[in-house]
């Protein structure tokens, strides 16, 4: 009887197990080599304003620079001057010592006077009483005479040396009493407000480039400060070596803080535009190929080729393949195919990115 029962009891029990695998709740947990929902996180693409952008070095340069020099052979009466100084369009640097000018220009104008006074009593004789010959020889004489006086009256007004634009004034490199002679120099005025940097393009953005684009310069020497500006000139020859083109723009130093010479980074904007951007973390690679993999209906993943645009700083711009609205994977990806299923994660704090608003697009 306990060998019955125990045959009975082993009928019944595999029984159950039977109906419980054929029931859904059976089917549901028993499939043979299923994998187990991923966890992941997601983000859906966001719109916002980016510029797209070039960066170069550049080296700051005075739209105007000069060395201060003498035009006259002279002793330095009195400096106007101080180094460093801003000055103003004509104003007074430095007088030499010009009594020996002034002089020469008294004698011309004496010289021209008599010069005058014989063309004159010549040319109101009758004609049987001096020749042609005579009176234009006279004539001649006066002419040289006025040439004689504006010569002497220039040497004389470059005894006074003036600034011939406005600008920043360098060292001195002479002294109050000290003889100079033409050519010397006394010291060097750069207009630097605004300032100018140069810097070269690469030629494939030609057709983007025009005066008047923002730029935003920065310096090692002031790390705290940008500098903005605009392109004011575009080169009109493109370098067959490096295959660039030259670019000045001016930038705003009112302050002077910047200098000629000077190391800059710069970001010429081309424009601004709206742009559909993901999470870079969110992009995979597979050779040529860019994707993402999207969540859809059931949970279950879709992997998505994307064409990107512009890197940005943690995002990356879409301009080809997904949607606004539509959510990319961004943590657990590596693992997925298309169509598992995953489990997706409340974790604001999944993703940490740097955002600026408008971005920029450096090339």
């Amino acid at each position: 009887m306990k060998k019955q029962a125990g045959i009975a009891t082993l009928v019944l029990l595999c029984g159950g197990i039977g109906a419980y695998l054929l029931s859904p709740a059976g089917r549901e947990e028993a499939p043979a080599g299923a994998r187990p929902q991923t966890p992941v996180n997601v983000a859906e693409p966001r719109i916002d304003r980016v510029r797209d952008r070039v960066n170069a070095v550049a080296t700051t340069a005075a739209r105007d620079a000069i060395d201060v020099t003498s035009e006259v052979d002279g002793r330095v009466l009195r400096l106007h001057f101080r180094e460093g100084q801003r000055v103003e369009a004509n104003q007074l640097l430095v007088e030499l010592d010009d009594r020996q000018a002034r002089a020469d220009l008294r004698a011309a104008e004496a010289q021209l006077r008599d010069a005058r006074a014989k063309f004159d009593r010549a040319s109101r004789l009758p004609s049987q009483s001096i020749s042609r010959a005579d009176v234009e020889e006279l004539q001649a004489a006066m002419e040289v005479a006025e040439a004689r006086v504006l010569s002497a009256r220039t040497v004389l007004e470059n005894h006074t040396i003036q600034a011939p634009f406005e600008g920043a004034l360098g060292l001195r490199h002479i002294s109050q009493g000290a003889f100079v002679r033409a050519g010397d120099r006394i010291t060097t005025l750069d207009s630097i407000s605004p300032i100018e940097v140069v810097f070269s393009v690469p030629e494939r953005y030609l057709a983007e480039l025009e005066a008047g684009q923002r730029v935003n310069a920065r310096s090692d020497a002031f790390p705290d400060q940008a500098f903005d500006g605009e392109v004011t000139e575009l080169g009109t020859r493109v370098d067959p070596v490096s295959r660039t083109l030259q670019v000045k723009a001016a930038l705003d130093n009112k302050d002077g803080r910047l200098r000629p010479g000077q190391f800059m980074s710069v970001a010429l904007t081309f424009r601004e535009r709206d742009a559909l951007l993901i999470p870079e973390e969110a992009v995979l690679s597979q050779g040529s190929e860019q994707y993402v993999f999207v969540v859809v209906e059931d949970n279950e993943v879709e992997r998505r080729n994307l064409r990107l645009g512009q890197r940005l700083v943690g995002e990356a711009e879409v301009i080809e393949g997904l949607a606004e609205g539509e959510r990319v994977v961004i943590t657990g990806q590596t693992r997925l195919s298309t169509g598992d299923r995953v489990t997706v994660l409340d974790d604001p704090d999944a993703r940490v990115s740097v955002r600026a608003s408008p971005q920029g697009n450096d090339r």
